[in-house]
């Protein structure tokens, strides 16, 4: 009986160390990896890489201002507010700084009359958006930044741009293209129309009137009754197209 516990100690000796040193089974880790830096979120529509640009917010006397671009390759294809004073005067100037940035393509549009402070904000806020968006980039490249958001603006809803049909008028074709911020009419852009003096001046006013009213149940413009009514047409056809 003397000599049996030795071997029992030994044995129990030899077991530890394999117990202690067992290969653990635990496939967690504890690694962080860092997220990569936002940079401005890039949609497809009909093969045309679009990118969404946020500019800086700029504050202002009257309250902070800032802009979203939407840009198709190197072209503003539409401009929406992301803050902005809540006063009469913004709320009429805006459509006008949208109207003549889209006419220019660039930040070298004139200040809105009453809403000066306004308009200073919203250029520096453009020239911000513009200076940020990155140079036009092969399908391969955009592709892989196609999956990162500028941001949460950019991201909360998916855009959606849904071009009207062609209208053929007696003073010439009018198209147009309507981007969806989910069911929201976020921007419309001309695609095609008459190339009228009457025309260029009516179709801000049908631009605004369409983001105010969110239907297609805008005034036509006066002098450019028949571009009005393609508008019309066209953009009834884009909201019914849209999925």
């Amino acid at each position: 009986m003397k000599r049996a516990i030795p071997v029992l100690v030994l044995t129990v000796a030899g077991l530890i160390p394999v117990w202690r040193y067992a290969p653990s089974t635990d496939t967690s880790s504890t690694t962080e990896v860092a997220e990569p830096a936002s940079t401005p979120s890039t949609s497809s529509s009909g093969g045309t890489s679009n990118q969404v640009v946020a500019g800086s917010t700029i504050k202002t006397e009257k309250g902070p201002v800032q802009v979203e671009v939407t840009f198709d390759g190197d072209k503003i294809s539409s401009v929406r507010m992301l803050q902005q004073p809540n006063h009469p005067q913004t709320k009429a100037a805006v459509p006008k700084l949208i109207a003549e940035t889209l006419t220019a393509q660039s930040v070298d549009i004139d200040a809105v009359s009453g809403a000066t402070i306004t308009s200073e904000g919203y250029v520096e806020s453009l020239q911000a958006a513009i200076d940020a968006k990155p140079a036009s980039t092969s399908s391969s490249s955009s592709s892989s930044s196609s999956s990162s958001s500028a941001s949460p603006s950019a991201s909360a809803a998916a855009s959606q741009v849904v071009a009207g049909s062609a209208v053929d008028t007696e003073k010439g074709t009018v198209q147009v293209e309507v981007t969806f911020e989910g069911d929201k009419i976020d921007a419309v852009r001309m695609l095609q129309q008459p190339n009228h003096p009457q025309t260029k001046a009516a179709v801000p006013k049908l631009i605004a009137e369409t983001l105010e009213a969110q239907t297609s149940d805008v005034d036509a413009v006066s002098g450019a009754t028949i571009t009005s009514e393609g508008y019309v047409e066209s953009l009834q056809a884009a909201i019914d197209a849209k999925g």
